[in-house]
């Protein structure tokens, strides 16, 4: 169950939020509620929600300034979002505002009353357009390098390059500005190593997964970035098409080594029993 998606309904209509909460849930989401936008905000960045049911809140205006706040965050700008706008006859009273309407970044507008039931196949397909984009954040201080990862993993439909790093201290920051879903990070950095860095990442954001890549293939490396939280390693002689599957595999939850790391920590496993 815990990993079903998570929506989030931001609407002051106790009826109708509840009938929907309800759908949802039979239709095997989990569902959090919030009936103004204080509380709407602060559930979203407690609660990571993976789309926003964007109703009516009252006083009129405050649902369009849950959206901009979403939008000008870096960390919540790209939640799914469909918005929910009031019946006609309450539109004038408590509806989107037609400005609010043209400066909308929904993906998503229905207006009410609508049945609960026939936003399920909405939210599905709304979840399915965002759900294969996996956010990356490339950390390497050699230019070339960083910039021809990005430029690769810019042909890759489900993923999205959110930022570079240029050393292990830019890359925390940066992972902690960004959150992104994953961070390929190198090991030899000036100002804070690559293993350094990914310690330090996986402490304090323990959802972001970082992917090791490194020109530095000694079994050291790879056991020093296992234990500092890592969930893949990968050296730089690998084929793109490796370090691509290495990025959906972590973002997926799983571990990911090429053969040659798994080697060497099987030789050295092996020296250990015999000696």
């Amino acid at each position: 169950m815990a990993n079903e998606p998570k929506i989030l309904i931001a609407d002051d209509e106790l009826d109708f939020v509840v009938a929907l909460q309800m759908t949802l849930e039979g239709s095997g989401y989990r569902v959090a509620t919030a009936c103004n936008r204080p509380q709407a905000q602060e559930m979203i960045r407690a609660e990571r929600p993976d789309a926003l049911i964007l109703g009516t809140l009252m006083p009129r205006g405050e649902a369009f300034r849950l959206h901009q706040w979403l939008k000008q965050s870096s960390k919540f700008k790209d939640l799914p979002i469909l918005v929910l706008d009031a019946p006609l006859e309450k539109r004038t009273l408590k509806g989107w505002l037609m400005d609010e309407i043209r400066l909308l970044e929904a993906d998503d507008l229905v207006a009410k009353p609508v049945e609960p039931a026939s936003l399920v196949e909405r939210m599905e397909k709304l979840l399915a357009r965002a759900r294969h984009r996996i956010k990356v954040l490339v950390a390497d201080d050699h230019t070339v390098v960083r910039e021809g990862i990005c430029a690769m993993l810019a042909l890759q439909r489900d993923m999205e390059v959110v930022g570079q790093a240029i050393d292990g201290r830019d890359a925390v920051e940066k992972a902690r500005l960004l959150s992104p879903d994953v961070v390929v990070m190198d090991i030899v950095m000036p100002k804070m190593n690559g293993l350094e860095a990914t310690g330090q990442i996986c402490k304090e954001c323990p959802w972001i997964k970082v992917l090791v890549l490194t020109q530095y293939e000694e079994d050291e490396n790879v056991l020093t970035s296992a234990r500092e939280g890592a969930r893949g390693f990968i050296p730089k002689r690998a084929a793109a098409s490796e370090l691509v599957a290495g990025i959906r595999s972590v973002f997926d939850g799983e571990y990911f080594m090429v053969p040659s790391a798994t080697k060497a920590l099987v030789e050295r496993a092996r020296g250990r029993s015999q000696n």
